[in-house]
């Protein structure tokens, strides 16, 4: 997949694709469906297939000291959207000055003059545009005077007939429900980072962790999860089981909010890596213990209980692919 940072000048071969357009932080099963309708548009016309988004997700720039709520930063927006199949991702940077572009210069200067989209897919909530005036109605009237295809794409429910969104996967993270998050993600919900040093008190107490700062990454509930990591992406990457504690270390009066990753039968140097660890399991919540030797006891028994969660599920490969786990 070729990744663009602007809409002016693209190479000829992608330009005149079908394109999804949204922020779709989470690629969760409700974008997936969105993408997918562009890319079944694209197949059929013989089209490039795009996916147009913004980042910083504009949240983030209305609200700059908001809460972190990204599902998925960047790196991992781009490697899921890769995953469906994409051509191609255009990525414009947003910001107060790009917010105040009327709706119908937008359409008119990326879609018809930038990209020379030939068809458009959005989600049936879709707004753009200088207060929010952009809209579904919008994109399909210009389409019809500018000669591209417009195609609103209505709410994926599940089977209760929930909407899929990313309020509902945060919602589900936040209450230690990984599980429940990973059926509207259609994978496991990935923390993503460079080890760094700690005080290496995983060594003193005989179990090592990877620890990893979350950054602009939503917060899941505290506590103890059962995992799988992996080192690095592309087909080299393994994945490895786990356990992790998300949480300030409160036996060892710990400040920060950090993830520290224990990977089962793994010895190496892991320090400067970017390690990708899916939390696929809430063991317990997080909790001081009186010495070290109550908290080793403690760690053997969460590994104990991670190791056959993690024992009944499928290839960890397929488990973290956006277009392999429950998909519709």
């Amino acid at each position: 997949m070729r990744i663009f940072h602007h809409f002016n000048d693209l190479p000829a071969d992608a330009r005149g694709a079908a394109v999804a357009i949204g922020n779709f932080d989470g690629i969760h099963r409700g974008h997936q469906a969105v993408i997918d309708e562009a890319g079944r548009i694209a197949r059929a016309a013989g089209l490039p297939w795009a996916v147009l988004t913004f980042e910083p997700h504009p949240r983030s720039v209305f609200k700059p000291d908001i809460e972190p709520f990204r599902l998925t930063p960047f790196p991992s927006k781009a490697r899921h959207i890769e995953a469906l199949g994409v051509d191609c991702l255009i990525v414009l940077e947003f910001d107060l000055p790009f917010s105040r572009r009327p709706a119908n210069q937008f359409v008119d200067d990326v879609l018809v003059r930038g990209l020379e989209a030939r068809h458009v897919v959005s989600g049936y909530d879709f707004v753009f545009g200088h207060d929010r005036e952009g809209n579904c109605e919008l994109l399909l009237q210009m389409g019809a005077r500018a000669g591209f295809g417009f195609t609103s794409v209505s709410a994926v429910v599940d089977e209760a007939g929930a909407i899929f969104s990313a309020t509902r996967v945060r919602g589900e993270l936040v209450a230690a429900k990984p599980r429940a998050a990973a059926q509207l993600l259609g994978r496991f919900f990935e923390i993503e980072g460079r080890v760094e040093h700690g005080e290496k008190r995983g060594h003193t107490v005989g179990f090592p962790t990877a620890n990893l700062h979350l950054d602009e990454v939503l917060r899941p509930a505290k506590g103890v999860y059962a995992v799988r990591a992996s080192v690095g992406d592309g087909p080299t990457a393994k994945w490895r089981d786990g356990v992790a504690n998300l949480g300030h270390r409160p036996t060892f009066a710990g400040d920060d909010l950090i993830l520290e990753v224990h990977l089962f039968d793994f010895d190496g140097d892991l320090y400067g890596q970017r390690l990708r660890v899916a939390l696929v399991e809430y063991l317990r919540p997080e909790k001081k213990f009186d010495g070290l030797d109550d908290l080793k006891a403690q760690i053997v028994r969460d590994i104990e209980a991670a190791q056959g969660i993690l024992g009944a599920i499928e290839d960890p490969a397929e488990a973290t692919n956006a277009s392999l786990l429950h998909r519709q």
